[in-house]
């Protein structure tokens, strides 16, 4: 089985500079066009046989211009979701770093942000529905999945078996993981591919 892990588009939070997370932006033209430009890539070199996405507005955006060109089934899944940021979510970066400054050496993984959940509650996530994708697709050959970064880096964690908190794999827009589930053996093919975006 092979995972196609794709990250949304460029989102309104990004022009505002604000904290997103669970704030729900939709894309913006260009995040509309990054992720055309993505699904005719997908399309012509990987096409999945179905597509799972986060609810949210920016990735479940990216993932429906994805399907118009693939012509395969979309899937929601909450567990797709980013990080859940809580106080900050929507708030602008200069005014979170007056009002809920980092600790001094960052919060510790097991302790949540306020209103949202610690670095431990994602990467749990993380490995739910990872699990879960493994079990309930296992008769596919290529599974779409669209959702954020910080939940991206978690799934490739959780995918390579990785400690918590110890390796991030960021992800620009669009970017591109293709993973693969063989027996006995978990392979990366390759790492936030944005070749199509220029």
């Amino acid at each position: 089985m092979e995972l196609l892990v794709i990250r949304h588009g460029q989102s309104e939070a990004d022009l505002l500079e604000v904290h997103e997370g669970r704030a729900d932006f939709p894309l913006t033209e260009l995040g509309e066009r990054q992720a055309g430009k993505m699904a005719a890539t997908v399309a012509k070199e990987y096409p999945p046989e179905i597509i799972l996405s986060s609810t949210l507005k920016r990735a479940s955006g990216t993932a429906q211009i994805l399907q118009e060109a693939i012509g395969c089934e979309i899937r929601f899944y909450d567990d797709l979701r980013e990080f859940n940021n809580g106080v900050l979510a929507g708030m602008s970066r200069k005014e979170a770093a007056i009002k809920h400054p980092l600790p001094e050496g960052g919060r510790p993984v097991h302790i949540p942000i306020q209103d949202g959940e610690s670095a431990l509650d994602l990467r749990y996530r993380a490995e739910r529905i990872l699990r879960q994708i493994l079990h309930d697709y296992q008769g596919y050959q290529r599974i779409a999945i669209v959702s954020h970064g910080k939940m991206i880096s978690n799934l490739i964690n959780a995918f390579l078996r990785l400690p918590v908190g110890d390796v991030a794999f960021p992800t620009g827009d669009t970017g591109i993981h293709l993973l693969e589930q063989r027996e006995g053996m978990r392979v990366v093919r390759f790492m936030n591919r944005q070749d199509h975006l220029s």
